[in-house]
């Protein structure tokens, strides 16, 4: 079954954040800048240190974050948060993501990404807002 994680979206922050919660919380935490992701070359100067995906893991916690908020939904201090669903399997991530999306919105339409997954976002007939990843395998 897949993993529930809270995902938090900031206006420049993350690193802030991310680095006090793991002072807060322990665990091993890992931030990927815009500048070293393939997306360097499409980001303005200005967003080129600010986090594409970090995340803090502690035992069973899971947090994931970005400064990368949704430009179709407005920022809310307070109400940044997204929930993130990592899926077992390319069969697991259509099913979830074709009956969360029933009555909600696609934001983006699931697809493989460049880090090596299958990628989707929506936002329900409720309102909330899912984003869904599947890890597939490293290419051998």
């Amino acid at each position: 079954m897949a993993q529930l994680s809270p995902y938090l979206s900031f206006q420049g922050t993350c690193r802030d954040a991310f680095t006090f919660y793991q002072s807060c919380l322990g665990g091993k935490l890992n931030l990927q800048t815009f500048a070293d992701s393939p997306m360097a070359a499409q980001v303005p100067a200005d967003m080129q240190d600010r986090i594409l995906h970090g995340s803090l893991s502690a035992g069973t916690l899971t947090l994931l974050g970005s400064d990368a908020g949704d430009p179709r939904t407005p920022f809310i201090e307070g109400t940044n948060v997204g929930l993130c669903l990592n899926c077992e399997s390319d069969e697991e991530i259509t099913t979830l993501f074709l009956a969360l999306a029933e009555g909600g919105t696609i934001l983006d339409p699931l697809a493989d990404v460049f880090w090596g997954g299958k990628f989707g976002a929506l936002t329900d007939r409720f309102g909330l807002r899912w984003i869904l990843n599947y890890q597939k395998a490293p290419a051998q």
